[in-house]
C-alpha cells in the first residue's frame, strides 16, 4: 500500500464512486485507486479507462500535457545541456515514445467542456483549428533549449503570452523529479484566464502534478491522473510538502 508523508495510509476509494453511477464501467475502470487532499483527487490510473467511468461533459475544463512522442530527441540532447551540472534525480522513461491514441482525444473531448492541450503543435491532426492559443515565454537565455511552449486552447480568445516574472519558482530546480515539470505559476495563468470559480478541472498526465498546487491555490477542484507509480508517490510527496508549508506560514 502506498502511504503519504505523515505515516497514515491513504484511503483508496474506486474512482467510479465520484462518477454518475449510471455510467458503464470498465473491468480496468473498477481498479483505479485514488488518494483524497480535499478537493483535489490524485488517481493512480490509465487516463482512457478513468475518462470511460465520467459522463459526458462532466469536467468544465482540461488541462493536459500528454506525451509528445519525442524522448529520443529531448534523450539525444540531454548530455550537451547539462555540462558539469548536478545529476538529474529523474530516471529516463519510455512514457514519451508515443503520442496518446484516437481513443484518448475522444474520451477527452467527451468529458470536457473546454481544453488546454499543452504540446498542441505535435497533435495537429487530432486538433481544431484555433485561434486562442497560449505562448510560455520560458526565458532561457542562451542554450539549446526552445525558447518557449505552445498550448492548443478550444477557447475562442487572443493568443496570450505568459512569462516568468522574478517573483515566479523555476521549474523544479535540484528538487526536480520530472523531466517535463511546468512550473506552478504556468498553471495558475491557465487557471486566471480561462477558468471560472467553481469549475471542474481534469488533468489526465499528472506528471510532477504541480498543477495540484495552483488548483489548491486558486481554489478549483481537481481531479488528476498519473499512470507511472514513481511520479505518482512523488506528486502526492511534494503536494503534501507544499501543504505542510503553507499551513506554517
Amino acid at each position: 500500500m502506498l502511504q503519504n508523508t505523515d505515516k497514515t495510509p491513504i484511503n483508496y476509494t474506486a474512482c467510479c464512486t465520484l462518477a454518475d453511477l449510471t455510467h458503464q464501467h470498465t473491468i480496468e475502470a473498477k481498479k483505479i485507486k485514488n488518494a483524497k487532499r480535499g478537493d483535489i483527487n490524485f488517481y493512480l490510473c490509465d487516463n482512457i479507462e478513468f475518462m470511460k467511468t465520467k459522463p459526458d461533459k462532466y469536467y468544465d475544463l482540461a488541462i493536459v500535457d500528454p506525451p509528445y512522442g519525442k524522448v529520443a530527441v529531448f534523450n539525444n540532447c540531454q548530455p550537451l545541456l547539462r555540462p558539469n551540472k548536478r545529476p538529474q534525480k529523474y530516471k529516463t522513461k519510455d512514457w514519451d515514445n508515443t503520442k496518446p491514441t484516437n481513443e484518448y482525444w475522444e474520451q477527452l473531448f467527451r468529458v470536457s467542456k473546454n481544453q488546454i492541450v499543452w504540446g498542441g503543435n505535435y497533435f495537429t491532426s487530432n486538433l481544431p483549428e484555433s485561434r486562442g492559443w497560449i505562448y510560455w515565454d520560458k526565458d532561457n537565455g542562451e542554450n539549446n533549449f526552445s525558447d518557449g511552449e505552445l498550448a492548443w486552447t478550444s477557447f475562442e480568445k487572443r493568443l496570450m503570452s505568459c512569462k516568468k516574472n522574478s517573483k515566479a519558482e523555476t521549474r523544479g530546480g535540484k528538487d526536480r523529479f520530472h523531466p517535463t515539470q511546468k512550473p506552478v505559476y504556468l498553471y495558475r495563468f491557465c487557471l486566471l484566464n480561462y477558468a471560472e470559480k467553481g469549475m471542474k478541472i481534469l488533468d489526465t498526465n499528472g506528471g510532477s502534478m504541480t498543477i495540484a498546487k495552483a488548483c489548491d491555490m486558486e481554489g478549483f477542484a481537481l481531479d488528476i491522473c498519473e499512470i507511472d507509480e514513481e511520479y505518482y508517490n512523488n506528486g502526492l510527496k511534494a503536494y503534501d510538502e507544499y501543504k505542510r508549508q503553507t499551513k506554517l506560514f
